[in-house]
C-alpha cells in the first residue's frame, strides 16, 4: 500500500466517515474553526408568517474565510404564527395566572385587547363578576 492510502485509512472509520479528532485537524488545516456557543437557552427564527422557537439547542459556530456559519442541533421545537393575533406565550401565562382563567381564555382576551396585558386582565376579572 502507498503512504497516502495508509494515512487515509487512519482518519476513516469502518463506516467510511472520518473520526472526530481527525475532522477537527483537517478543518484546522483548511483554516476553519469550530466552537460551541455556551449557555444557549433559546433560538428564535423569525419568518414573515411564523416563528420557530428552539428551546435548549446545541449551537456551534464554524468560521471560514471571514464567514461565520451557525449550526443549530436539537432542542424542543415549536412554531407560532406571526401576525396581529400572535400573542407571546409568556403574556398568555401571566394573564392566566393573574386571573385564574385558562390559557385559551387568556389568549382570547389578549387578542381582543391587542396584546395589552393590563386591559386583558381587567377584561377577564370583570367578566368573572
Amino acid at each position: 500500500m502507498r503512504e497516502e492510502d495508509l494515512s487515509y485509512k487512519r482518519i476513516v472509520s469502518a463506516r467510511g466517515m472520518p473520526h472526530g479528532r481527525e475532522v477537527t485537524r483537517m478543518m484546522q488545516r483548511l483554516g476553519m474553526g469550530m466552537k460551541e456557543v455556551e449557555g444557549v437557552k433559546q433560538v428564535i427564527i423569525k419568518a414573515s408568517d411564523k416563528q420557530i422557537i428552539l428551546d435548549e439547542p446545541t449551537v456551534t459556530t464554524i468560521t471560514m474565510q471571514d464567514q461565520t456559519i451557525y449550526q443549530i442541533l436539537g432542542g424542543k421545537m415549536k412554531e407560532e404564527a406571526v401576525g396581529e393575533k400572535a400573542v407571546p406565550e409568556e403574556d398568555v401565562k401571566l394573564v392566566a395566572d393573574q386571573t385564574g382563567k385558562s390559557l385559551e381564555e387568556a389568549r382570547r382576551a389578549l387578542e381582543q385587547t391587542g396584546g395589552d396585558l393590563a386591559q386583558a386582565i381587567l377584561l377577564l376579572k370583570e367578566a368573572a363578576k
